[in-house]
């Protein structure tokens, strides 16, 4: 719906030096919420933004991932923190950061609950008694052991509906991406 001038001032200048009648001829709409106005048709359009692509489609899979993770009271980001846990053996929270592509800070609250809970320990390193090491516990095992059945019935599932050649695709396109040097110039 193209905007309505004012009562009396069908050709007032808008946001940005535009009239309402250039706005209704070229459909042309203006958000003002806090600040100066702001024309949308200079915005990009919701489908050309990778990031909101890449978060969207994160989200969407991690909500499928969490439902056949629940039975064994675990969420995907703990499930993967486990199972790097698992792969690699004990390491720093730093180390285990920078292999799960995570800020620290992030990985710190997500293993509280870990921690907490008893599926993981967290004990000075052998080698350097400053930095913590991070243990998965023999509850850690058997939970990540439960978790495992959902994991698979959610691989399963997500590439028979997406197409298993798909799947291996995306997969290897997203591992791509994550062994990218993204970093924004100074």
């Amino acid at each position: 719906m193209a905007p309505v001038a004012p009562t009396g001032w069908p050709w007032a200048t808008v946001a940005n030096g535009l009239t309402y009648a250039y706005m209704r001829l070229h459909n042309v709409r203006v958000n003002q919420v806090d600040g100066p106005a702001m024309r949308t048709d200079e915005l990009p359009g919701a489908d050309e933004c990778t990031c909101l692509a890449v978060r969207q489609a994160a989200r969407h899979i991690t909500q499928f991932y969490d439902q056949h993770l629940a039975p064994a009271g675990l969420r995907t980001t703990q499930f993967s923190i486990l199972a790097k846990l698992r792969r690699l053996g004990p390491m720093t929270i730093n180390a285990l950061a920078d292999e799960l592509v995570m800020d620290r800070t992030t990985l710190g609250r997500n293993i509280l609950p870990l921690i907490r809970e008893g599926l993981l320990g967290a004990a000075p390193k052998r080698t350097d008694r400053r930095s913590k090491e991070l243990r998965l516990t023999k509850a850690g095992i058997e939970r990540l052991d439960d978790a495992c059945k959902g994991w698979r019935q959610a691989q399963t599932r997500f590439a028979t509906l997406f197409g298993e050649e798909r799947t291996v695709g995306l997969r290897a396109l997203l591992h791509e991406v994550s062994g990218t040097e993204l970093s924004a110039p100074l």
